[in-house]
């Protein structure tokens, strides 16, 4: 082989390594440019808000400010709240909205992975299932803690409610949405009812599954907040409810604040797993 031939291989060889390495700049730049927008858009807002505040534009004991806010939060970190510590509080909602999404999402996969599957439960239950769903299902939640009491139950429940309707919507349809294909070659081979469901059925709905996932927990978190300001002895929602009740416009924002975070981790620890469960999926355009 000569000088010349192997060098033109070497080179065939390296430009899909350079090429991947452009692509892996290009995303790593791409995600810089988009956390630095928003970093500046959140700057922006908080910013105008602050000085709309200072200069009265705004009344600052309706709308208070963010700085306020902070104070709220600092305040709550280093000597606790009215009704304990802040770490207990969010640890008790955590517990209510956790609780309440697993138990909603299992229920509404199940549900939805068995309806999909047989048509005759479908036709059946489909209407009540359709006529539940249309129910304002938050206010549900002064019921439950009729039922349920003070405790976390009520909040759990409400939880369930909210997180139950869209995974099992989804998981149904990604049920219904399973290449027939794949089913009917399953079959020809031998496998059971059971082992389509478990083999074919499921890892084919995951993605529509995981979806839902991502709103849910954040429906989960609602419940649990509605459920806790409508009745409760512990928990963030009681920390809106007695700021509202004190007049603490920045309680409440701070409530918010903190909510706001833990949605976000959750959303990013879904993301995580999310990503890698199917890592054999290729990425998106936009993803590479």
């Amino acid at each position: 082989m000569s000088p010349e031939t192997i060098a033109a291989t070497v080179v065939a060889q390296k430009r899909p390594q350079g090429r991947t390495e452009a692509r892996a700049r290009a995303a790593r730049n791409h995600k810089l440019k988009v956390l630095g927008a928003r970093v500046l858009l959140l700057a922006v807002l908080l910013g105008a808000w602050e000085t709309l505040a200072r200069t009265e534009a705004i009344d600052a004991f309706y709308f208070s400010m963010p700085s306020k806010v902070w104070d709220q939060i600092v305040q709550w970190t280093l000597h606790g709240t009215p009704q304990g510590s802040l770490g207990e509080q969010i640890a008790y909602t955590l517990y209510e909205a956790l609780l309440g999404w697993i138990v909603g999402v299992t229920a509404g996969v199940v549900l939805g992975i068995v309806l999909g599957r047989v048509r005759f439960l479908a036709d059946v239950l489909g209407p009540f299932v359709k006529v539940l769903n249309a129910l304002p299902r938050i206010v549900l939640a002064p019921v439950f803690v009729i039922w349920f009491g003070l405790g976390p139950a009520s909040k759990v429940a409400s939880a369930v409610v909210l997180v139950f309707f869209p995974v099992f919507f989804n998981a149904f349809q990604g049920a219904r949405e399973v290449d027939r294909n794949l089913v009917a070659n399953a079959r020809i081979l031998g496998a059971s009812g059971r082992q389509v469901t478990l083999q074919v059925v499921i890892p084919a709905a995951t993605s529509w599954i995981f979806t839902s996932l991502h709103v849910s927990f954040g429906f989960a978190l609602i419940g649990a907040i509605v459920g806790e300001y409508i009745g409760a002895d512990r928990g963030i929602g009681l920390l809106v409810s007695a700021s509202q009740g004190s007049f603490n416009t920045a309680g409440v924002y701070a409530a918010m604040a903190i909510l706001a975070v833990v949605a976000l981790l959750a959303e990013g620890l879904l993301t995580f797993l999310e990503k890698r469960l199917f890592r054999w999926k290729p990425a998106a355009p936009g993803e590479r």
